[in-house]
C-alpha cells in the first residue's frame, strides 16, 4: 500500500513534530533529575576508579584490600551444607540471624565487662560500610560536627556530610623516620592538645579506626585514654571501626575503647566477617553497643536494606562458633591467620627496604605504606591535575603491570601533599601472588639520592 505524496508528508510531519515535542518535553523535566546535594561532589570514588585498572588478569593486583588466600575450609563446608536446607534460604530476622547475633554476643563478652544483649545491642549489617552508614544515618544530625582523623577510610568524610555533618579532621603525626630504624606505624600519634582543640559543643562524635587502615596503627591504652576522656568530658559518641581486630602483630594488643570506663554507654564498636573469616564477598558486618543506641541503628536498617542473606549469616555462626569453642589453640583462625600474614608483612617489608625505600611497618592491619617518590617513574604523560600518588598508581598499572592504591585518597584536601608520595600495598596474597609482586619490583630502578 502506498501513501499519496501529500499524505506521506503530512505522516513524516506529525512524527517529527512528535519527537520534537518528545524531546522538549523531555529536556524540560531533565532539569528537576539533577542530583539531590547530600551527594553533591561525592561522586569520584578511589575504589572505582582504581578497581577498574586493576582489572587486567595481568596486572599482579596489591590495591584493593582483596584476600586470594583460601578462606578457612570449615566456613566454606558450613555454606555448602547450608545451601541445601530450605528454611534457611528464605528471610531470617531483619536485624541479624538469631543463630549469629547469639554467637557475636558469646566471642564478644569475653571482652566486655557485661553481658550483651544479641537482640537488642547488635545489628547486623551488609558489611562494616553497612554499620557505618547505619550509625551516621541514626545518630548524626544536620550541623554536628564529627571528628576524623587523618589519614582515613575513604568512606569516612562522604558518609558524613551526607548526613549533613561537618567533618574536623585532625592527621596523625610522625617525625622523620630515623637513619638506621624502621619506620613503624606507632610512630604516628595525635598531639593530645591538639585532639582536645577539635572538640567542641557542636561535636556529636569521633570515628576512631583501630587497627588503623592504611597505617596499620594500633592504638595503645594511653592513646585511647586519651580519647575517651575527651568523649566523656564533651558528652561524645564514639564510632570505633574495629574490623582488623584479630590481625594484630607481635609485641602489640587490640584494645576495644568500649570496655574503658564511661565508654560502653557512648560506642559503637563494628567488625567485619570479611576481615574475620577472609570472606570479603560475603558482606557481612556488624555493630555492638548498648541498646539506647543500637536501636536507631535498627530503625536506619528497618528502613534500608532490612536484613542480610540468611545462609551466609548460618555459616558465619557456625565458623564462629568452631573458633570460639578452641580460642587458646593455635589453630583457632583469630589466631592462625596474624602469624600468617605477618610471615608476609615481614617479606614485603624486605623487598621494598630491598630497593631503597623506607616503609612503614604496619603493627596490625594487612596493608603497608610506603613514599615511592624515589622509585624511577616518568608520569610526564599522566594527568597534571592528579596527586603524585594517583599518577604513579596508574603509570604503575599502565607500565609496570603492579596495582596498589594511593594514600592520598585517605585524606581530605588540606592533608593530601603530606602524604601523596605513598601507596598502599596489600599483603594478604597468595605466595604465588607475592613472588609476582617481587619480580616487578626488584627489577626496577632507584633513583641514587
Amino acid at each position: 500500500m502506498f501513501l499519496a505524496l501529500g499524505s506521506g508528508t503530512r505522516f513524516l510531519k506529525t512524527i517529527y513534530s512528535s519527537k520534537i515535542l518528545r524531546f522538549s518535553t523531555s529536556a524540560k523535566m531533565s532539569l528537576k533529575f539533577t542530583n539531590a546535594k547530600r551527594i553533591e561532589g561525592l561522586d569520584v570514588n578511589v575504589w572505582i576508579e582504581f578497581t577498574k585498572l586493576a582489572a587486567d588478569p595481568s596486572v599482579v593486583n596489591l590495591g584493593q584490600g582483596l584476600p586470594d588466600i583460601s578462606p578457612p575450609i570449615y566456613i566454606k563446608e558450613k555454606l555448602s551444607e547450608i545451601a541445601t536446607i530450605d528454611s534457611l534460604n528464605q528471610y531470617t530476622r531483619g536485624f541479624g540471624h538469631p543463630a549469629l547475633v547469639k554467637a557475636l554476643s558469646c566471642l564478644y563478652e569475653k571482652f566486655y565487662q557485661n553481658q550483651i544483649d544479641p537482640n537488642k545491642e547488635i545489628l547486623v549489617t551488609v558489611g562494616a560500610y553497612g554499620s557505618l552508614f547505619s550509625a551516621i544515618q541514626a545518630l548524626i544530625d544536620e550541623g554536628d560536627e564529627v571528628i576524623i582523623i587523618v589519614p582515613f577510610y575513604d568512606c569516612y568524610e562522604p558518609m558524613v556530610r551526607m548526613a549533613g555533618a561537618t567533618p574536623i579532621f585532625i592527621p596523625l603525626r610522625s617525625s622523620k623516620p630515623v637513619y638506621g630504624k624502621r619506620w613503624s606505624s606507632s610512630d604516628w600519634t595525635l598531639d593530645p592538645h591538639e585532639l582536645a582543640s577539635k572538640f567542641t559543643s557542636r561535636t556529636k562524635a569521633i570515628i576512631l579506626n583501630t587497627p588503623h587502615n592504611p597505617l596499620g596503627k594500633v592504638y595503645t591504652k594511653e592513646e585511647l585514654q586519651v580519647i575517651a576522656d575527651l568523649c566523656i568530658k564533651y558528652d561524645t559518641l564514639c564510632i570505633s571501626d574495629e574490623v582488623y581486630e584479630w590481625l594484630v602483630y607481635s609485641g602489640h594488643k587490640h584494645l576495644k575503647i568500649a570496655t574503658f570506663p564511661g565508654m560502653w554507654e557512648r560506642t559503637i564498636t563494628i567488625g567485619s566477617a570479611g576481615k574475620t573469616f577472609s570472606v570479603t564477598g560475603w558482606k557481612i558486618g556488624w555493630s555492638i553497643g548498648p541498646n539506647h543506641l543500637i536501636k536507631h541503628l535498627q530503625t536506619v536498617q528497618q528502613n534500608t536494606i532490612y536484613t542480610c542473606a540468611t545462609p551466609l549469616q548460618e555459616a558465619l555462626a557456625q565458623a564462629f562458633w568452631i573458633d570460639i569453642k578452641r580460642m587458646d589453640d593455635p589453630e583457632c583462625y583469630f589466631n592462625s591467620l596474624p602469624k600468617e600474614l605477618e610471615v608476609k608483612r615481614d617479606r614485603i617489608i624486605c623487598l621494598l627496604e630491598s630497593v631503597g625505600l623506607k616503609p612503614i611497618v604496619p603493627d596490625g592491619g594487612y596493608f603497608i605504606i610506603a613514599d615511592v617518590s624515589l622509585l624511577d617513574a616518568d608520569l610526564s604523560d599522566m594527568k597534571d591535575n592528579e596527586p603524585y600518588d594517583y599518577k604513579f598508581v596508574k603509570w604503575m598499572i599502565k607500565n609496570k603491570k603492579l596495582s596498589a592504591i594511593p594514600v592520598s585518597a585517605f585524606c581530605n584536601s588540606e592533608t593530601k601533599l603530606q602524604f601523596e608520595k605513598f601507596v598502599r600495598f596489600c599483603f594478604i596474597k597468595k605466595d604465588s601472588t607475592l613472588d609476582a609482586a617481587e619480580k616487578i619490583i626488584k627489577a626496577w630502578n632507584v633513583q641514587k639520592s
